[in-house]
C-alpha cells in the first residue's frame, strides 16, 4: 500500500511540475489585455483602430498607435455582423483592415483532446506503476527460497585481503585449515595415497578468537570460489524455506566446484534436535536435516567443502559432528603471551606508535584478552591519544586503555567524601598487601582508588606467565586476596560497607566451583556436582536441574562457608601482622590516588 501511495505521489508531482513549467512559460509572454465588444465599437467609431484579425471566436485588435488587445465574439455570428449590430459605423468599419484566419487543424485537435486524454493518461500511469510493483513483488516471492550466500571478493578491492600471515598465533589452527587449501591446490598429492579431504571443518572458539578472520584468510589463500552465509539467514518463519535455501546454496557451490561454503554461527541451525517443541515440522530442524543430507547424503559431491564457526559446540546435534560431515574440529584458544604480543604488533602496524612503546608489558597485562579485544585495546589507545591532540600513541595511552577496556573510563566526577576515600584506600591496600604476601598469588601491577565503571577502586594483578592449570593453594590464595578488602575494612573501621559486595560474590562462586567442579573438598571428595546450566530455547534441555540430593546441597553450602572463612582468616592474619604497611599503603593512596608496581613494592619492602 505504501508503494502505491509513493507512485501516486510521483505521478502527481510530475503533472504538477509540468503544469508549473507551462504556466511559467505562458506567463513569461505577456498576453494583450482583453476589452469588451462595446469598447471596440467605440474605438472604431472614433477612428482609433488600424487592423482587426479574427481567428475563430477571438478578435485581435491593433490600434493606430500600435497597442494590441483582444476580445471575444459570439460563436454563430460573424465579426462584421456583430460589430454592425452593436452600432459600429459601416464607413469607418470598411476603412479598417479586417483579416479572417481559420485555426490550424493540429491546434484544434489538441485543444479538443487534452481535456479528454489527460485524465485517462493520469489513471493509466497509476495502474502501470501498480502492476509493475505487483510483478516485482511476485518476483521476490519466487526468489524467497533462493540462497543468500555471497561470493567472497578475493581481489581485495579497497580492503587489504587477509592471508595466513595476517593471522597471528593460532599455529595449530592454521596448520589444520592449510591442509584444505593445499588439497584444493594439489588434490593428486593426497589422492595418490588414498587420502580423502575432510568434508567439513568446524572452527570452535570463544567470541573474538579469530574464527571469521581465519575463514577470510582461507578465502584468499584457496583460490577457489568461497561462499559465506550466516546460519540465521537460513531460518525463516515459513517451514521449508530454510531447507530450500540450503539446497540452493549447495547447488550454487556444486556448479563452481571445487568450492568452499562457510556458515558462520552455525549453532543457529545446528542445535540438538528433539527438544519436544515444534515436532517434525519445526523450520529449524528441517533446515538442519537438509544440511546433513547435503554434507553426507545419498548423493554427495566431494568437491564442496563446508566450514562452520561456533562458540557453542556443546549444543550442536551429534549427527552434524560425526565423521563424514564435520570431520575436523579446529579449536581456537585464547592467545598466549607470545601470541598476544604478535597480535598487538599486527594491529599496531597502521598506527603511529612512539619510539619508546614496548608491547611486552601490554601483552603481560592482557591475560585472557582475545584477538578482537586486543585490536579494540589499541583502537582505544589511539582515541585517547587523539583526544589529547598527540601525534603519536604513547605507552601511557596503551596502559590506560587496558584499564578502560577492563573496568571502564575514569569517573573523575564521582567525588568521594573524605571518609569514603579513606575506606576505599584501606580496602584496596588490603587487596594489594595480601596479594604481595602470599606465595601463590599473582604480582600486583597497579593499585588505584580512582573510580572506573562501577568500581570505586581496583587492584590489578597480572600472572608472570600463562597458566592452563591451577592448584588448590592458588585458589585458596585467590580467596584470601578477594576477602582482604572486607578484612581490612573490619580491622581498621570495625565495620564493613557495601564496597565488598562484588568481592564476596566472586569469592563464593569460586569456592563453589572448587567444590562442585574441581573436587577440591576433602569432605565431599573427587565428585562432580556441577548443575546443568545449558538451558537454551529449542536446545538440548528444556529445564535445569541439580544432579545431587538436598543432603549433598547442604554439605556443599557448608563447605563453601568453610573455604570462604579460611580465606578470610588468612587475610586477617596477614593484615594484622603487617598493619604498619597497610597504613603506609593506604596513606599513599589517599595522597596520590594511584600506585604503580615499583612504587607499591617500594612501600612493601
Amino acid at each position: 500500500m505504501k508503494s502505491y501511495i509513493r507512485y501516486f505521489l510521483i505521478v502527481f508531482g510530475i503533472l504538477m511540475i509540468t503544469a508549473g513549467i507551462a504556466a511559467f512559460f505562458d506567463s513569461s509572454f505577456k498576453s494583450p489585455p482583453v476589452i469588451a465588444l462595446s469598447e471596440l465599437v467605440t474605438k472604431i467609431n472614433a477612428g482609433d483602430i488600424k487592423e482587426i484579425n479574427v481567428t475563430g471566436d477571438t478578435i485581435k485588435i491593433i490600434a493606430t498607435n500600435g497597442d494590441q488587445s483582444l476580445t471575444k465574439k459570439e460563436t454563430a455570428i460573424s465579426a462584421f455582423e456583430t460589430l454592425i449590430n452593436l452600432g459600429a459605423d459601416k464607413a469607418k468599419l470598411s476603412a479598417i483592415k479586417i483579416q479572417i484566419q481559420e485555426p490550424s487543424g493540429f491546434e484544434s485537435i489538441v485543444s479538443g483532446l487534452i481535456p479528454i486524454v489527460l485524465p485517462f493518461l493520469f489513471i493509466w500511469l497509476i495502474f502501470w506503476f501498480m502492476f509493475r510493483q505487483a510483478q516485482k513483488g511476485s518476483g521476490q516471492a519466487m526468489s524467497f527460497g533462493k540462497s543468500k550466500a555471497q561470493l567472497a571478493d578475493t581481489s581485495g578491492g579497497s580492503r587489504k585481503p587477509v592471508t595466513f600471515a595476517d593471522v597471528a598465533g593460532l599455529i595449530e589452527a592454521k596448520a589444520e585449515v592449510s591442509e584444505i587449501v593445499e588439497f584444493l591446490k594439489d588434490p593428486k598429492k593426497f589422492q595418490k595415497l588414498g587420502a580423502r579431504i575432510p568434508r567439513g571443518v568446524l572452527l570452535v572458539g570463544s567470541p573474538g578468537t579469530g574464527k571469521t578472520l581465519l575463514a577470510r584468510a582461507v578465502a584468499n589463500e584457496a583460490h577457489v570460489p568461497f561462499y559465506y552465509v550466516s546460519g540465521s539467514e537460513f531460518v525463516e518463519m515459513f517451514v521449508g524455506v530454510g531447507a530450500n535455501r540450503v539446497r540452493d546454496t549447495f547447488e550454487l557451490a556444486k556448479k563452481t566446484a571445487p568450492s568452499i561454503i562457510f556458515i558462520d554461527e552455525i549453532d543457529a541451525v545446528g542445535r540438538h534436535r528433539g527438544a519436544g517443541l515444534g515436532g517434525g515440522h519445526d523450520e529449524r530442524e528441517q533446515t538442519l536435516n537438509q544440511i546433513l543430507v547435503e554434507m553426507d547424503g545419498f548423493d554427495t559431491n566431494n568437491a564442496v567443502i563446508v566450514m562452520g564457526a561456533t562458540n557453542r559446540p556443546d549444543i550442536l546435534d551429534p549427527a552434524l559432528l560425526r565423521p563424514g560431515r564435520f570431520d575436523r574440529r579446529v579449536i581456537l584458544d585464547e592467545p598466549s603471551l607470545k601470541d598476544r604480543e604478535a597480535i598487538l604488533k599486527i594491529h599496531a602496524m597502521d598506527k603511529p606508535l612512539a619510539k619508546d612503546v614496548n608491547l611486552v608489558p601490554v601483552a603481560e597485562r592482557t591475560v585472557g584478552f582475545s584477538g578482537a579485544e586486543l585490536a579494540n585495546l589499541l583502537n582505544e589507545a589511539a582515541i585517547l591519544a587523539a583526544r589529547s591532540d598527540q601525534k603519536e600513541i604513547t605507552q601511557d595511552n596503551i596502559l590506560e586503555a587496558i584499564e578502560k577496556v577492563i573496568l571502564g573510563p575514569e569517573r573523575r566526577s564521582h567525588i568521594l567524601t573524605k571518609k569514603e576515600k579513606e575506606i576505599t584506600a584501606y580496602h584496596e591496600a588490603g587487596h594489594a598487601l595480601v596479594a604481595s604476601s602470599l606465595p601463590h598469588s599473582d604480582k600486583v601491577h597497579k593499585v588505584s582508588i580512582v573510580s572506573r565503571g562501577r568500581a570505586g577502586g581496583f587492584t590489578m594483578k597480572v600472572p608472570s606467565e600463562d597458566k592452563y592449570l591451577k592448584s588448590k593453594p592458588e585458589f585458596e590464595s585467590e580467596l584470601a586476596v578477594l576477602l582482604a578488602g572486607y578484612a581490612a575494612e573490619k580491622l581498621i573501621f570495625k565495620q564493613v560497607t557495601t564496597g565488598a559486595s562484588n568481592d564476596l560474590k566472586v569469592a563464593s562462586e569460586l569456592a563453589r566451583r572448587m567444590i562442585t567442579q574441581y573436587g577440591m573438598s576433602d569432605t565431599l571428595g573427587p565428585v562432580s556436582f556441577h548443575e546443568k546450566d545449558d538451558l537454551v530455547f529449542l536446545g538440548k534441555d528444556l529445564s535445569s536441574a541439580k544432579s545431587y540430593s538436598e543432603t549433598i546441597a547442604y554439605q556443599i553450602d557448608t563447605e563453601i562457608k568453610k573455604f570462604v572463612s579460611k580465606g578470610l582468616a588468612s587475610a586477617k592474619k596477614i593484615l594484622s601482622q603487617h598493619i604498619d604497611k597497610l597504613n603506609l599503603i593506604a596513606k599513599e593512596l589517599i595522597k596520590k590516588e594511584t600506585l604503580e608496581q615499583k612504587e607499591f613494592y617500594a612501600l612493601v619492602r
